[in-house]
């Protein structure tokens, strides 16, 4: 059965990220499956060969290495998560190229940090990198440089790396193979009565409530991880699908248009690509905090203005990202400040007339200009 839906979801999509978990690519101890990374290599292969663009963003280093090194189970210091890293990096890399050596592809290895996208030259250069990939016919696979970067391994995980990559090449469609046949209504392992939900138009509060405590054992990333992840990429008109990558043929069926998994849809209108990286990439220095004025005001495509924000939060200089967020906490946009947290503290709540006062001057009647604002709830 094909949903007409997905079908057309999927038949525009000519540029694919997908990535998947280290639990699809492991067994129960850390090993990787090789049986599991072949049929995703022949399953990839098929999407190549149907004309599109495929970049696979891949978890299971650090769980290859616990593999490898008979650990039984994954460490939970630095160091050692580092060094399972290492050792199992090469391994993970080396069963894709034998994958994917009978159909004459290269594979192509990129290891990138959360530096690597919040520098612009890096940021545009690394997509210039997998657009040139394409250009010879590689598969870029994409994983987090777990042996050098501190953050990722302590906070990080792939599916917000994923959504990353798919705002930098401004792919239509994200796919998520993760243990679990997609969101539910609630925990099906406590409530039999939980339905998959086949289709999400929107994720807001009461879709990221269903998220329920899913890390796994191998894996850093949960259901919250991937519903937030999702979030990055529909905001910016992309859509989203999550599906349980231990399924055979689940890719077949995916791009097949088949009703598996949920889809998340795009709700939001077409980002450029300067906005996707400030408003969608980089993490904010800060938070501009908004009374109920101001928020309606960001709803309806306005600046943000000072007498509209109640309190300022963080260090951050003029040109920084600042998170801007509505009273109860919700992250409403995302933009470039107009003035430093010590000044923006200075200037806060009160009208634009009364800035010079204050301030000697008005070197912008804005904090943030609606054209340098993107809009993110």
């Amino acid at each position: 059965m094909v949903d007409p839906v997905r079908q057309e979801v999927v038949s525009g999509a000519i540029t694919v990220i997908i990535k998947v978990g280290t639990n699809v690519l492991a067994d129960p101890n850390g090993h990787l499956d090789r049986h599991r990374i072949q049929s995703l290599a022949d399953q990839l292969h098929r999407i190549c060969s149907s004309g599109r663009k495929v970049v696979l963003v891949t978890s299971g280093a650090i769980g290859a290495g616990v593999g490898k090194l008979a650990l039984g189970k994954r460490p939970t210091d630095l160091a050692h998560l580092q060094a399972c890293a290492a050792v199992g990096q090469s391994a993970l890399m080396q069963l894709y190229q034998e994958s994917f050596a009978p159909y004459g592809v290269h594979t192509a290895q990129i290891l990138l940090t959360a530096s690597d996208f919040e520098d612009r030259a890096r940021y545009l250069n690394a997509r210039n990198t997998i657009v040139t990939l394409f250009e010879y016919g590689a598969l870029p696979i994409i994983n987090e440089n777990d042996t050098v970067s501190v953050a990722e391994i302590k906070f990080g995980d792939n599916d917000h790396l994923a959504a990353m990559v798919t705002n930098l090449l401004r792919a239509p469609l994200l796919v998520l193979l993760t243990n679990v046949d997609g969101l539910y209504s609630d925990d099906p392992r406590t409530n039999p009565d939980a339905k998959l939900l086949a289709t999400v138009p929107n994720i807001d509060q009461s879709v990221t409530g269903l998220a329920a405590d899913t890390k796994s054992a191998l894996g850093t990333g949960g259901m919250e991880s991937k519903l937030k992840a999702a979030r990055l990429v529909t905001v910016a008109g992309e859509a989203v699908i999550m599906a349980n990558g231990a399924l055979d043929g689940i890719l077949d069926r995916v791009f097949a248009g088949e009703p598996v998994g949920t889809l998340f849809l795009p709700h939001g209108e077409g980002v450029s690509s300067r906005k996707r990286w400030f408003g969608l990439t980089v993490r904010p220095k800060g938070i501009f905090w908004l009374d109920a004025g101001a928020r309606k005001a960001i709803g309806d495509g306005k600046s943000l203005l000072a007498v509209g924000v109640t309190a300022v939060e963080g260090a951050f200089e003029v040109g920084d990202v600042v998170s801007i967020c509505a009273p109860g906490g919700v992250e409403v946009a995302r933009g470039l400040t107009n003035y430093s947290s010590a000044d923006a503290e200075r200037i806060r709540g009160q009208h634009t007339d009364r800035i010079a006062e204050v301030l000697g001057s008005v070197p912008y009647t804005e904090l943030v200009h609606r054209d340098n604002l993107v809009v993110v709830g």
